[in-house]
């Protein structure tokens, strides 16, 4: 039996590969939410607090500080490095924490790192002005996902497979989001930005599914959606590498966020396209008589 037979046969039940998935995703954040009161950690340009930058040439174990600095200040601390982006060399390090003074930081800091005035430098976030920018950004997500929506619903003018295609990049979006609040990576502005960047990602393929499943008639219901299978893949799986060899080259953690969860929501969302959104597809085109 071929790959071909094998979908023909068992579409139905391979719809709840991702069903259960997405399923998992909620309760993840779900716990999230109930046992720290947010679905995941944020930065401080999303919470507010201190970033701390410091010019220096010092090999820093970010690890290592962060213990050291959490253990002093009696309060949780994230460190990383910087490195040059040709030579990856060391050039700096980034502290970021909540409810402490600078002044604290930075005589903590001389004990672990020597640098000069001229090389430090703080940048304060009020706890209000953080969430406030959180939760603009979370209202532009929105905003877009409803401009989206209501685009697809206008192109394909049918609710049933219009529902299948934005479902899907919701679900792309929520396997991400669960998957950085499972391992603790705390969001960024920039990550937030990503989740945009996703909905286009997510959409492409299901609207070039949609598309050919009901708008062409030259060929038999399941090759044309073979045919999309193969196209659609090919996009989303040239992604994927890219990305990937994006993150692991990449020296901004800035860069890395982003890279990752479009990657992750790519992953997702050839589970989320070709097994859910297809069956979806599948059983509108069997009530229409589509063939």
């Amino acid at each position: 039996m071929g790959v071909k037979d094998f979908y023909r046969n068992n579409h139905s039940k391979l719809m709840w590969i991702p069903l259960i998935i997405i399923l998992i995703s909620i309760g993840i954040l779900g716990f999230k939410y109930f046992t720290t009161g947010e679905f995941i950690q944020k930065d401080v340009s999303l919470k507010g607090g201190i970033s701390t930058t410091i010019s220096t040439t010092q090999e820093v174990d970010a690890e290592d500080l962060a213990k050291f600095l959490t253990s002093k200040l009696n309060e949780e601390v994230s460190v990383r490095t910087l490195r040059d982006f040709t030579s990856g060399d060391q050039v700096g390090v980034i502290i970021e924490t909540s409810n402490v003074k600078s002044s604290d930081l930075k005589a903590a800091l001389k004990e672990k790192i020597t640098f000069t005035d001229e090389d430090f430098s703080v940048e304060e976030v009020s706890a209000s002005l953080g969430e406030s920018f959180f939760r603009q950004m979370i209202i532009a997500v929105i905003v877009a996902f409803v401009l989206i929506s209501l685009t697809v619903l206008v192109m394909f003018r049918t609710l049933i497979p219009s529902l299948g295609v934005v479902s899907a990049a919701l679900f792309d979006m929520l396997f991400s989001l669960s998957i950085l609040s499972l391992f603790e990576v705390k969001l960024t502005s920039a990550g937030v930005a990503a989740f945009l960047l996703v909905m286009g990602y997510s959409i492409d393929t299901d609207i070039l599914l949609t598309t050919r499943v009901l708008k062409r008639s030259d060929k038999e219901l399941f090759e044309r959606i073979f045919d999309s299978m193969k196209t659609g893949s090919t996009m989303s799986i040239t992604a994927i590498v890219s990305l990937t060899i994006g993150y692991f080259f990449a020296t901004s953690l800035v860069l890395k966020q982003i890279f990752l969860i479009i990657i992750l929501a790519l992953i997702f969302d050839l589970f989320t396209t070709w097994l859910l959104n297809t069956e979806i597809l599948i059983r509108y085109c069997k009530k229409k008589n589509i063939t």
